[in-house]
């Protein structure tokens, strides 16, 4: 296989890999055209290589900003704007989890707490049921949330010991 034809699967198999995800594809498309350039790209390189439009393009830059994947770098006397992204796996997982916490599991926390206060009279099947179940999840998700933190802030070596640890 050809390294043009190489790269051009990567950037499909990153673009489906988003999207089973719920990302984006294009967003994980352009993520994996630039995790993959040695050099930052101009939004005109992006739209030609993807074959996209500029208003897709400038979209999903601005997303991937937002996101902290990538960065937008200016080169002296140029008017273009180049867009680049770490290169550093550890720096993207631990990235896209804390974007997804905050997200994802952050809504999701405070509507557990705010619907875990429910009154009711415990004897009630009913009430019973939908306390154990909103406790039960409120617990997992508290747990994830901690795994999270944990991952967040440790060091990429530290922390792969210490899952495979658990495994061992």
């Amino acid at each position: 296989m050809e390294l043009t034809e190489a790269k051009q699967k990567f950037i499909e198999a990153w673009g489906k890999l988003g999207s089973e995800w719920g990302i984006n594809r294009t967003m994980a498309q352009i993520h994996a055209l630039l995790l993959i350039s040695p050099d930052a790209l101009t939004t005109e390189e992006i739209m030609e290589t993807l074959s996209i439009s500029r208003g897709n393009a400038n979209m999903t830059l601005r997303d991937l900003i937002g996101w902290g994947l990538i960065e937008k770098q200016h080169k002296a006397g140029e008017r273009k704007e180049y867009f680049y992204a770490d290169k550093d796996t550890w720096n993207i997982a631990r990235q896209v989890a804390k974007e997804r916490r905050k997200r994802e599991l952050d809504p999701v926390l405070k509507v557990l707490d705010e619907i875990s206060k429910v009154e009711g009279d415990p004897k009630d099947p009913e009430f019973a049921t939908f306390t154990k179940s909103v406790g039960d999840i409120n617990k997992l998700a508290r747990n994830v949330d901690k795994t999270l933190d944990t991952m967040l802030k440790a060091e990429e070596s530290w922390f792969w010991g210490s899952i495979f640890k658990m495994f061992k």
